[in-house]
């Protein structure tokens, strides 16, 4: 296999892993709906930054580590599984306290501040041990044997990182042009509820599952 060859390879694996309905798209819609759209590009930033520090981590070996240790990636996934439990649960507790009340469609949206965002994405990437194990199963599969193992690690996670880009600015200028529909009480809610139960479940089978 050619560089070339490996970079439209992994960038086709990538693309599909990145349009695949999971935590991040959640994370990025519900702070496009809830928050704004600057808010919303923060956490897709964080959550690149995520992909970026895991792609750099598994090209240098740091991932392969963790994931042949039983006791730091225990360690890494009972921390990940407890923020994500945090995380969900806090955003259906605030919408329980919100209860009904009324939202006006057309009233602004409530800022969280950009690194409050941002880091949400990045921790919540950060602290997921299967996108490291992801990373330490594929990447090998796309280096050839003739070019550095460090340097095509890396152009392989910003080609992750650049589809990344694209698929999330897709869907916060969307969630943007639906903006006063998608802020309609309920189907903000509905938004607000689908992040935190997917969070909760995404937390719950990270604390259960094994390798």
């Amino acid at each position: 296999m050619t560089a070339s060859g490996a970079v439209v390879s992994f960038g086709l694996v990538a693309l599909l892993l990145t349009i695949t309905p999971g935590l991040d798209t959640a994370l990025v819609l519900r702070a496009a709906v809830t928050r704004g759209r600057r808010d919303a590009f923060a956490t897709a930033l964080g959550v690149i930054g995520g992909v970026v520090a895991w792609g750099a981590a598994a090209a240098v070996g740091v991932s392969a580590l963790v994931t042949a240790s039983s006791v730091a990636y225990d360690a890494l996934r009972l921390v990940g599984a407890a923020y994500m439990l945090w995380l969900g649960g806090r955003i259906l507790w605030r919408l329980a306290c919100r209860g009904a009340e009324p939202r006006n469609s057309d009233g602004p949206v409530r800022a969280a501040g950009v690194w409050r965002s941002a880091r949400t994405g990045l921790l919540t990437n950060l602290l997921n041990p299967k996108v490291g194990a992801f990373y330490v199963a594929a990447l090998p599969q796309f280096i050839p044997p003739d070019t550095s193992a460090l340097g095509m690690g890396l152009l392989l996670a910003f080609v992750h990182a650049a589809l990344s880009l694209a698929w999330f600015t897709l869907l916060v200028l969307g969630a943007s042009g639906m903006r006063r529909w998608l802020q309609r009480p309920r189907v903000s809610r509905t938004v607000e509820g689908t992040t935190g139960i997917a969070l909760i479940g995404f937390g719950a089978r990270l604390a259960l599952s094994s390798r």
